[in-house]
């Protein structure tokens, strides 16, 4: 099966429909994606199927979810090479879409991306969460926020929710020990103004590959003193 019939076939098993154009930008995509990864290290994944699907499919799922749409103001929250943000802003061309980074290198990477295959209104933004989740041009000014990481559900919260404004989302794309996961951050996710409203599993097309997206709604304002400093919520969880 080729790349473009993965792509297309894939989201249609996800309930979504790509045009040609938009196919067309994830191809240009993965040619940059491997092309600048022979430079520096922005995935371990270099075989194009398995980008299509690991990568693209995998951020693609997000848009599954009902509470991002086309007018939403996202934030992609240690974005790396742009997963899943540059994705999302694919199919949904007219969100307004900040993409947050703490390496400068990705950041010209991204920014190479999205000029290559025409993507508009996207800012880049080089930094750590925990110095920008403080900072009035962005504490609690998105619709949602999304993120595509390996720390757990509580650290991710502490690095995401601040973004979030009452009323809005945050998004997490988690593996499968997403249960225990919940349990361990519900009292965090509390502290931080959230609320988990829903769960979604998720089968990866042409994969054997599970994993869940985890909703969190922003229920109430989070308090002035989160997030904390730099590096604390990776060293020092909230429980």
């Amino acid at each position: 099966m080729n790349n473009l019939k993965i792509l297309t076939e894939g989201a249609a098993k996800l309930g979504l429909t790509l045009s040609e154009y938009q196919v067309n930008q994830l191809v240009k995509y993965k040619d940059l994606l491997l092309e600048w990864n022979e430079k520096m290290n922005l995935t371990a994944i270099t075989d194009e199927k398995e980008v299509m699907i690991k990568h693209f499919l995998d951020a693609l799922s997000c848009a599954t979810v009902s509470q991002i749409n086309e007018n939403a103001k996202i934030i992609d929250v240690g974005t790396g090479a742009g997963f899943p943000g540059i994705p999302l802003k694919i199919y949904f061309p007219n969100v307004t879409l900040t993409l947050l980074d703490s390496l400068n290198k990705r950041i010209n990477f991204l920014k190479t991306v999205c000029e290559s295959i025409g993507l508009k209104n996207i800012q880049f933004v080089h930094g750590r969460a925990e110095d920008f989740g403080i900072n009035k041009q962005h504490r609690e000014q998105y619709d949602i926020a999304v993120a595509r990481a390996v720390a757990e559900l509580n650290v991710l919260s502490e690095y995401c929710l601040p973004f979030v404004r009452v009323g809005g989302y945050f998004v997490c794309q988690k593996g499968p020990s997403i249960h225990e996961e919940i349990e361990r951050g519900k009292k965090a996710i509390e502290a931080l103004g959230g609320r988990i409203v829903d769960r979604k599993d998720v089968v990866l097309p042409f994969s054997e590959i599970t994993h869940n997206i985890v909703i969190i709604e922003k229920v109430k304002n989070t308090p002035t003193k989160f997030p904390r400093k730099a590096g604390t919520p990776s060293k020092n969880p909230l429980i």
